[in-house]
């Protein structure tokens, strides 16, 4: 009689390791889903939302802890193609870019950023990476950078940086260049007194203002509604507020303006709105009848980006 086979076709559906893969699984996916503020506790957080979301065109330096060995790091809103990352020669020195924007995003943009910069350390000038590929053991952007460190961020009217100075490309990708250039919409990242992520473009037949804050969501509903109530949700003269979108967990309030007003002529009065929002933030009583009906409202006009 013969015997039966003994060859392993893998775990059992009941076996315990079938189980325990079962469970990582799981967690992963849990712990993925969870990330609803995937830049929290950095200093950076509220600008690193404006560029991943918004920002056509800039430069950004953080430190790291750990400094890459023998070339700088900068992360970039879009890179060529949206890739994840890439190394290049610049002259005598090599540099890494990482990208925000990505054709291919995962589910923590954190962890996206982590994996980019960690190819990014040992990576060959000329080449680039598509997709970041973070898995439950990649390290996420808060274990890489110094965390209180503030963001040095230049602002670019094109993407001409995606050529290194001094070299020729071919016609194709000059042709790229161009093309994202002509689509480009004027933007600055506006400078003053208790401005953080306050971000003005020119889209044409109205400007907007952007501003990423980084209170709690609902404390900050309340204190907009309280403004509004009191008449004070706007930026004066040529300014009308146009709502809010929610996105990586926090609250944007909009702002249409004048597009023929230079961004630094709102930033007076960006200021005292500021100090306007912060006094209503400071209020501990609940909503009024008013202040309710103002949240309503402006409740009404508000969007999540995904």
């Amino acid at each position: 009689m013969a015997k039966k086979s003994k060859r392993n076709s893998g775990p059992k559906p009941g076996s315990n390791r079938a189980a325990k893969l079962e469970q990582r699984r799981l967690e992963r996916e849990a712990a993925s889903s969870s990330v609803t503020r995937p830049f929290e506790g950095l200093a950076a957080e509220c600008d690193l939302v404006a560029l991943r979301e918004f920002v056509p065109s800039a430069l950004v330096e953080l430190p790291l802890a750990t400094p890459l060995e023998g070339r700088s790091l900068t992360l970039a809103t879009v890179l060529p193609g949206a890739v994840a990352a890439l190394v290049r020669n610049e002259g005598d020195d090599v540099a890494a870019y990482v990208g925000l924007q990505l054709a291919a995003p995962g589910s923590d943009p954190a962890a996206d950023l982590g994996a980019a910069i960690e190819w990014a350390r040992t990576a060959e000038p000329g080449t680039s990476l598509q997709s970041a590929g973070a898995d439950a053991d990649t390290p996420r952007l808060q274990d890489l950078v110094v965390a209180d460190a503030a963001p040095t961020i230049t602002v670019h009217q094109d993407f001409n940086w995606w050529i290194p100075e001094g070299v020729e490309v071919a016609a194709d990708v000059a042709h790229t260049v161009s093309h994202a250039n002509d689509a480009i919409m004027p933007s600055a990242r506006l400078s003053g007194d208790g401005l953080v992520a306050a971000w003005w473009v020119d889209a044409g037949e109205k400007a907007h203002l952007r501003w990423v804050r980084p209170e709690d969501e609902d404390a900050l509903m309340a204190a907009l509604s309280r403004v509004h109530a009191a008449g004070g949700l706007n930026l004066g003269e040529g300014s009308r507020f146009a709502g809010s979108f929610r996105t990586h967990g926090l609250l944007v309030p909009v702002f249409d303006l004048d597009p023929e007003k230079h961004p630094d002529e709102w930033v007076a009065a960006t200021v005292e709105f500021g100090a306007r929002l912060d006094e209503a933030l400071a209020v501990d009583a609940p909503l009024t009848a008013a202040e309710r009906r103002s949240r309503d409202g402006l409740r009404s006009r508000q969007v999540t980006l995904r």
